[in-house]
């Protein structure tokens, strides 16, 4: 005889970032989970996700550029409470279902005693439905919570306020809304070498054009080794541009880590934090008025995250 299905607590979003939005959404599954505890204990928390994003595969010149990519996603919302991560592969057939299909082929087979949802959640063909519809279609079957949208300084938090706040360099005020420091992933590549020459040697990355990147500038920050369990972060001076004082084209992420000339980081994949905004990007007119500005930078950074 095949065994009943345990129950569990559902939580379905986007979910991009997993800001304190997010995270107060997982919050709530989780209390759901103990309130409805069975002989095994607290209810799954289970929480479903969509990739690619949805405008991505609906309306593509519409597709935000998004603040974490999948496995970051998944990481960080186990972090704030999951204990699984159930993500759909987005299609234009999942697109065009009616929000009877989508609760039925998606939810149903969860068996949630309770859904969450934020109140800007919808879903079905032409995002028909909403926290009511799903409430409705839920009558009798399982709960459906619906939370409002949560506020940091009294501004609303949502995904699109952070990508607002990065792509104007704000990455302070992205911190506030995502509850920790937006980060950029990717694996170390080889650049022009002049930070070496220079005395400040950095490791470059080159971001996906799909992926959020803060305003050019240089920004204080940290960097941490991927690879490494228990790596140290390594406070950073940040620069994102395309290096226009050499005519550069790429726009990179370039981190110089404070008075280490050691780090061989080719090939590795790191993490880079932006803690705060220092300056704005700046053509200079010789390579010694550059390395004058590179000292007051690093020196800004060394304030700005505290550290000697």
């Amino acid at each position: 005889m095949r065994p009943e299905r345990r129950h569990s607590v559902v939580v379905i979003g986007n979910f991009d970032g997993v800001h304190t939005g997010h995270q107060k959404l997982l919050a709530r599954a989780r209390e759901q989970a103990v309130q409805w505890a069975d002989d095994q204990g607290p209810l799954p928390v289970v929480v479903v996700t969509f990739w690619p994003h949805p405008l991505r595969v609906v309306a593509p010149d519409k597709a935000p550029r998004l603040l974490t990519d999948l496995s970051d996603r998944i990481d960080l919302l186990r972090r704030y409470g999951a204990d699984q991560v159930r993500v759909v592969q987005f299609t234009r057939e999942i697109a065009g279902w009616s929000p009877e299909r989508f609760v039925e082929t998606i939810l149903t087979p969860l068996n949630p005693v309770a859904v969450e949802v934020g109140e800007n959640f919808t879903f079905g063909k032409g995002a028909a439905g909403t926290g009511e519809t799903m409430r409705e279609l839920a009558r009798g079957r399982f709960e459906v919570d619906v939370m409002h949208l949560w506020e940091v300084d009294d501004v609303r938090t949502c995904s699109t306020l952070v990508r607002q706040a990065i792509a104007r360099g704000d990455v302070e005020q992205a911190a506030r809304h995502l509850g920790r420091s937006f980060r950029v992933r990717g694996v170390v590549v080889m650049g022009d070498q002049r930070g070496r020459d220079l005395g400040f040697p950095t490791a470059n990355l080159v971001i996906p054009d799909d992926m959020a990147i803060p305003a050019d500038g240089v920004y204080a920050g940290w960097l941490r080794r991927l690879d490494e369990r228990d790596a140290l972060l390594l406070p950073s001076a940040i620069s994102v541009g395309t290096n226009p004082t050499f005519d550069g084209l790429e726009r990179r992420v370039e981190s110089y880590v404070l008075d280490r000339t050691d780090l061989e980081l080719y090939g590795v994949e790191i993490g880079v934090e932006f803690v705060a905004h220092l300056r704005g990007q700046v053509r200079f007119s010789s390579v010694d008025e550059l390395i004058a500005q590179m000292e007051v930078d690093v020196a800004d950074t060394r304030s700005a995250l505290g550290v000697a």
